[in-house]
């Protein structure tokens, strides 16, 4: 989820973020989600893809290795 342009107090609402595995959608960022920074980019990970992946993600491994 990035916020593009100008200063953050002009922003209206949530954003809407995608899970980077399957697609999913949600506004704003849901408290179940996992964020994982990777190369330096932010990625976010819906609540059944991080089940899913609990091992690796514990282990560090960067998501490209699940």
């Amino acid at each position: 989820m990035s916020l593009s342009g100008g200063d953050s107090a002009q922003q209206t609402g949530p954003q809407t973020v995608a899970c980077d595995r399957c697609g999913a959608t949600a506004r704003g960022t849901p408290l179940t989600w996992t964020c994982s920074v990777e190369g330096g980019v932010r990625r976010y990970f819906c609540d059944a893809c991080s089940r899913e992946n609990i091992r690796a993600i514990e282990g560090r491994l960067d998501s490209d290795r699940w």
